[in-house]
């Protein structure tokens, strides 16, 4: 099945973002701090977050800029090229993931690595990778005195500079394979790259577009090791925003009655009872984008959707509901010998579903 629909504009509470820890700027190295922050430059703060690779599918990045979504000014830094060397993987930054970051209200900065070492475990891989800091730190000036939203600096950027940062980025990986004695990827491909960005916006997002089809049609194909699903009904969904970006995402489940459809979005556990908080939170990215979901067709006809996060274990037994009454939630913990921290989570999460318009479900693996 094919669903389309568009987002105008971002709803949202949230309630589980992790407690920051607090960076002053003269002490901030992009390296050393944790996934994600506060800094705080005299007057001003900012919750940073940041991504060890441009590819969205790599160390759960959702959950880190799902921690900062309640500070008001929000900067996340992306690597837009992450080469691991030649027997590892090789991935570029996307439009779609600038796309979702502005439409976040997130201000983006491009970065580029400039060292790594050997991995002792492959013959041609690196580790260990480092930001350019100075470049990470003079981008957070830069935002301090810009006084438009993430999506104007995020398109300048796009627009002026990732040209530039790509050739930084290119010639820092040349310096890596001279400094480390690994083999990397063709720099034929970062020319490429460069090639298909161009300065224009709008060949980056076809070129971007592209390979987001494609691995969404191989998504479609698989089932992930983290689902565990009653169905294997998938399908594709691309949703619209107002900036023309297209995200380009395969719904793990759905499910049709009359007029509405329903988007189940899956998380499995075989051997905790409750999925990680990275992979939960990295669902929750995935509710606020449907629950704001206007428009909807599903094959060529007008729907209405409702939004579920589906939570499964091995260790669990029966099924519980975010609209479930007080009582049978008690009774659900109970029997499954929930920890009062698993509780409290638990709590937590029905109560942002609640309050979001979203259905949590979890329950044991069909």
């Amino acid at each position: 099945m094919e669903i389309l629909g568009k987002i105008t504009g971002i709803k949202y509470k949230v309630l589980l973002s992790e407690d920051l820890q607090t960076v002053e700027i003269d002490k901030f190295n992009i390296n050393k701090v944790s996934t994600a922050c506060i800094l705080k430059d005299g007057n001003a703060s900012y919750a940073v977050s940041k991504w060890v690779s441009p590819k969205r599918t790599r160390s759960y990045p959702y959950e880190r800029v799902y921690n900062t979504l309640n500070v008001s000014k929000k900067i996340t830094v992306i690597p837009i090229i992450k080469d691991e060397g030649f027997d590892g993987d090789r991935d570029f930054l996307q439009w779609d993931t600038v796309a979702l970051m502005s439409l976040l209200d997130v201000f983006v900065i491009f970065a580029f690595y400039d060292k790594a070492t050997k991995n002792p475990n492959y013959e041609n891989k690196i580790t260990d990778f480092l930001f350019d800091n100075k470049h990470v730190v003079s981008k957070i000036k830069e935002i301090k005195q810009y006084h438009s939203s993430a999506l104007h600096w995020n398109l300048n950027e796009l627009e002026n500079n990732l040209y530039n940062i790509v050739e930084k980025a290119k010639k820092s990986y040349a310096k890596i394979e001279k400094q480390t004695g690994v083999l990397l990827h063709s720099q034929a491909g970062i020319e490429n790259f460069k090639k298909k960005i161009g300065k224009d916006v709008a060949i980056f997002m076809e070129f971007s577009r592209e390979k987001a089809q494609k691995a969404q049609s191989r998504e479609m194909l698989t089932t992930q090791p983290k689902e565990s699903l009653s169905t294997n009904t998938k399908a594709k969904i691309t949703i619209t925003n107002y900036l023309g970006g297209k995200y380009f995402f395969t719904v793990d489940e759905i499910f049709v009655e009359k007029d509405t459809v329903y988007l189940i979005e899956s998380k499995h556990s075989k051997r905790s009872i409750l999925p990680s908080k990275g992979d939960i939170k990295d669902g929750l990215l995935k509710m606020i984008l449907y629950t704001n979901l206007c428009e909807v067709e599903a094959n060529g006809a007008k729907k209405k959707t409702i939004a579920i996060l589906n939570l499964t274990s091995t260790k669990i037994a029966g099924e519980i509901r975010s609209d479930a009454t007080v009582y049978d939630r008690a009774n659900f913990f109970d029997s499954n010998s929930f920890s009062q921290t698993q509780i409290k989570f638990v709590d937590d999460l029905m109560n942002e579903a609640l309050e979001n318009g979203f259905l949590i479900k979890i329950g044991g693996a069909k």
